[in-house]
């Protein structure tokens, strides 16, 4: 068995092999996510499928491996098509909000918000930056399912409210609408950056100082905190993030549980 074909039986999708590195790889089961991963030197290597893996894959075989020789512009021509589609997504991302118009939106009141939104076509739009440049956006429905523009670049992408204070990295929207009225009850100033991903907030956090990491009680949420700041607020509840800690305790109470961290 050749070492895609290795890759392939364990989920992996890998459209050019590369060698003498880890690669992260989209997934049958995550094909629009890097959910996978494999390493290979041309004789021996690993595998792994986040999604159903707790350890490596490992492959080995005595058959010396040989190269595509049109590997290379294989590679060029799939750099340039994700290029492209991040591209058409980002141009896509620009005409929804060209025309979403602010109202409210049942889960922003499901979430305890009466504050209005950008609305399109029945989601709450949600505009996704990489340096200030529209990259994509986060569609919301009705019920709360989430989910991003095809092609679009989320990796490093984040929502800023405000930009007056210290940064505050947050996972999900709710989560920094929660964060942002415990600071206005605290009367403190902020730069809170909702991540979209638990794994997006190291992205968001390259070249900040020790920001304040305000993570959802999960096991993610706790490694990735950690990974970032020594400054991490967390839940008392396993499972819960600060939208929920504040719909339970009131916001006084949850705006107290981060002003120590402040």
């Amino acid at each position: 068995m050749r070492f895609e074909q290795f890759a392939e039986a364990h989920g992996l999708i890998i459209n050019s092999l590369i060698l003498d590195k880890w690669v992260r790889v989209p997934t049958t089961d995550h094909p629009r996510k890097r959910n996978g991963a494999y390493i290979f030197d041309g004789r021996s290597g690993a595998v792994i499928n986040f999604a159903v893996h707790d350890k490596h894959q490992i492959y080995k075989t005595d058959t010396p491996y040989a190269p595509d020789p049109e590997a290379a512009a294989k590679r060029r021509k799939m750099e340039q098509d994700r290029l492209q589609r991040q591209q058409a997504a980002a141009n896509k991302a620009a005409g929804i909000m060209n025309q979403a118009v602010l109202d409210t939106h049942p889960y922003l009141v499901r979430k305890g918000f009466q504050d209005k939104g950008y609305v399109w076509n029945g989601s709450l739009v949600l505009p996704m930056r990489v340096k200030g440049r529209l990259v994509g956006c986060q569609l919301i429905h009705a019920d709360g399912t989430k989910r991003f523009l095809t092609g679009q670049q989320t990796k490093g992408a984040s929502l800023m409210m405000d930009n007056k204070g210290q940064n505050i990295l947050v996972e999900g929207f709710a989560t920094g609408m929660s964060v942002r009225r415990a600071l206005k009850h605290l009367r403190e100033r902020y730069c809170i950056h909702v991540c979209f991903s638990a794994g997006n907030m190291i992205e968001v956090a390259r070249g900040m100082n020790n920001p304040l990491v305000v993570a959802d009680h999960d096991p993610m949420g706790i490694r990735t905190a950690k990974k970032i700041s020594s400054r991490m607020w967390l839940g008392d509840e396993p499972g819960e993030d600060f939208n929920d800690a504040e719909i339970r305790l009131g916001t006084p109470a949850a705006a107290a549980s981060l002003k120590s961290l402040l």
